[in-house]
C-alpha cells in the first residue's frame, strides 16, 4: 500500500489519540509565515515552490484536528495539512520539529517548507511529500538511524525546546532545564499527575506519584545524560518507510532528552530485538536501562488516562506502585 507522510493518523493502540502537536508558546518560527492573499497555499507552490502548473489537488485524509491535500504539480509533489480555527503556532511547532530532525541528516522525515496563516482563518504547513513503502521496513536499520539521530542531534542548552508542543492534545511543557531529573519529574510526570488529579480528583495516583519522583534518584546513579534530540512519540503510526524501503518518522512531539526516553511509547511501537541491537550499537546500552524502561513508559500511559479516561489508570498505577516497592519508598 503506497501511503503518504504527514496525514494524521488517529489511531492509538488501544484508543484513538488525536495526532496534532500545538506548541503553546513559539520563541521564533522555524519558517516564514507566508503573506496573506486569497489563496497563500497556490501562491507559494507557484512562486518558491518552483511550479509553473498545479495538475492535481487530492485529499489524502487528515485527523481529527488537521485536513491534509497532496498537490501535484509539474515541480513534483507537496504535502499539505490545514486547519481552519488554530493560528499558525501549532504548525510553526512541527515544522521546528521537522527542521531540527532533518538538520541530524540521519533518519529521513518530511522536509518542512512553508508555514502561514490563511486569509479566512487558521493556518497551513507544506511540506516534503514522500512516497510510503509496503511496510514500516527493516527493523535494525531503523534502530540504527534513530540512534544516529540521537548521537546527532545535541543542545547546547539543556533539556527542552524552543517551544512547548503538544502529546496526544495535552500540552507538553518544554521549558529548557540543565537536570535532566528535574525536568522529567516537574515537565513530564509531575505534569500529567497533577492533570489526573484536576481532571480526575485522583489523589491516590497522584500522591503516589509524587513519592515516586522524589524517590527516583537512584535509578539514575552512574548514568551519563546527555541531552539528545528526541522524536518524543515514536510509536507505530508515526513510523514508515519511503519507496525504497529507508526508514521515515513523522508527526513529532520533540525536545532533547534521556535518549532512553524515546522508548516510553515501546508498548506501542512494535520494536524487537533487532531494532534494540542495531540502536545500542550506536548509542551503547547504559547500566540500569532495563529498570528506567518502565518509568519512560509512564509518562505516556498517564497521558493516556488524561485523555482517554480510566482504561489506562491500572498501567501507571502498576508501574508507581511497582517502583515504589522497588526502591522501598
Amino acid at each position: 500500500m503506497v501511503g503518504h507522510v504527514g496525514a494524521m493518523s488517529t489511531s492509538s493502540c488501544f484508543l484513538s489519540l488525536p495526532r496534532h502537536r500545538r506548541p503553546f508558546s513559539s520563541k521564533r518560527p522555524p519558517v516564514a509565515l507566508a503573506a496573506m492573499s486569497n489563496d497563500p497555499i497556490r501562491d507559494w507552490i507557484l512562486s518558491e515552490g518552483k511550479a509553473t502548473e498545479i495538475t492535481r489537488i487530492s485529499s489524502i485524509g487528515g485527523g481529527c484536528i488537521n485536513l491534509a491535500n497532496r498537490y501535484d504539480t509539474d515541480a513534483g509533489s507537496f504535502f499539505v495539512k490545514t486547519n481552519r480555527s488554530i493560528g499558525p503556532s501549532m504548525f510553526e511547532g512541527e515544522a521546528l520539529g521537522l527542521s531540527a530532525m532533518y538538520e541530524t541528516r540521519s533518519i529521513r522525515v518530511p522536509r518542512p517548507l512553508k508555514v502561514g496563516a490563511l486569509p479566512t482563518g487558521g493556518s497551513y504547513i507544506i511540506m516534503e511529500f514522500i512516497e510510503f513503502g509496503v511496510s514500516r521496513g527493516s527493523q535494525s536499520v531503523l534502530g540504527r538511524k534513530l540512534a544516529e539521530m540521537h548521537k546527532a542531534g545535541k543542545s547546547g542548552k539543556g533539556f527542552g525546546f524552543d517551544v512547548d508542543n503538544t502529546i496526544g492534545s495535552t500540552p507538553q511543557i518544554n521549558t529548557w532545564a540543565s537536570d535532566w531529573i528535574e525536568f522529567y519529574a516537574e515537565h513530564r510526570l509531575g505534569y500529567q499527575l497533577k492533570l489526573a488529579r484536576d481532571q480526575y480528583g485522583d489523589s491516590t495516583i497522584y500522591e503516589r506519584g509524587q513519592r515516586l519522583i522524589k524517590n527516583m534518584g537512584p535509578l539514575f546513579e552512574n548514568v551519563v545524560i546527555e541531552p539528545c534530540l528526541l522524536h518524543g512519540d515514536l510509536w507505530s503510526g508515526n513510523i514508515s518507510s519511503d519507496k525504497n524501503g529507508d526508514p521515515v518518522i513523522l508527526d513529532p512531539a520533540c525536545y532533547y532528552g534521556h535518549n532512553e526516553a524515546e522508548f516510553g511509547m515501546s508498548w506501542c511501537a512494535g520494536f524487537g530485538g533487532s531494532f534494540y541491537n542495531a540502536y545500542f550499537e550506536v548509542m551503547p546500552k547504559q547500566t540500569g536501562f532495563e529498570k528506567r524502561r518502565d518509568l519512560y513508559m509512564l509518562y505516556h500511559y498517564l497521558n493516556h488516562y488524561n485523555l482517554f479516561g480510566s482504561g489506562y489508570r491500572s498501567s501507571a498505577m502498576s508501574i508507581i506502585d511497582d517502583y515504589l516497592r522497588m526502591l522501598k519508598a
